[in-house]
């Protein structure tokens, strides 16, 4: 899949010169938590989000009282700045404008990747050098839900049948256990054996639970050395 398969296509964004109260409002009716700032000629200049507005003057929640803010000792440079984003009125003021951006055919794998390194929940999807849509972390959830495949009834396999599928998941995992070690009774898997660590039992238990037609996993685990 990639970011074409899963982008949300119905942008909200912000025009630099709206409100930072119409912005705010505007992802509260929405129920989103950040949007692009676009200008009339389409282009992408930044990106406003919660975080941008969480210290304000008009909540209180300013830094330049806070004692870890001034134990940082911030150069007069960085505490105008500050106040700007505390104070102004204006998204271009208070919007972010190091804005990580992908394209149409990146994959989802990279987009997840994308957002764990650089901390952030939402990317634009660019073409040409315009948005086109927008992904955020729901969107990767909602391809999970509807990747995930459902499991068939436990009848649709035979005991013999689910134990080698079983096995087959766990083979080349430094963590798998003995052939001897996996029973299944009626769809139902018994585990056995000495684990390592309760990560590796944890490890051997979702393998089997992913394998279609398993009614249930059980384990009998000991502690190995």
């Amino acid at each position: 899949m990639q970011a074409s398969d899963i982008m949300t296509k119905s942008i909200i964004s912000a025009s630099p010169e709206m409100s930072v109260r119409d912005a705010a409002g505007t992802m509260v009716f929405a129920g989103i938590s950040g949007m692009p700032v676009i200008d009339e000629e389409g282009k992408l200049l930044g990106i406003v989000t919660e975080g941008d507005l969480m210290h304000r003057a008009e909540l209180g929640t300013g830094l330049k009282d806070r004692a870890w803010w001034l134990e940082m000792l911030p150069s007069a440079r960085d505490m105008a700045s500050q106040y700007v984003k505390e104070h102004a009125r204006k998204v271009r003021d208070v919007m972010s404008t190091d804005v990580a951006t992908i394209t149409e055919s990146c994959p989802i794998g990279d987009i997840a990747d994308l957002f764990a390194q650089r901390h952030i929940k939402r990317v634009p999807v660019m073409r040409d050098g315009r948005v086109v849509g927008v992904i955020s972390r729901a969107n990767l959830i909602r391809a999970l839900v509807t990747r995930t495949p459902c499991p068939p009834d436990a009848g649709e396999c035979d005991d013999a049948a689910l134990r080698d599928a079983v096995l087959l998941a766990m083979e080349g995992h430094p963590w798998a256990i003995a052939r001897e070690s996996v029973v299944v009774e009626q769809g139902t898997v018994h585990l056995w054996g000495a684990v390592k660590s309760a990560e590796e039992g944890n490890a051997l238990r979702v393998a089997a639970e992913n394998v279609a037609g398993v009614r249930g996993v059980v384990t009998h685990f000991g502690e190995g050395e």
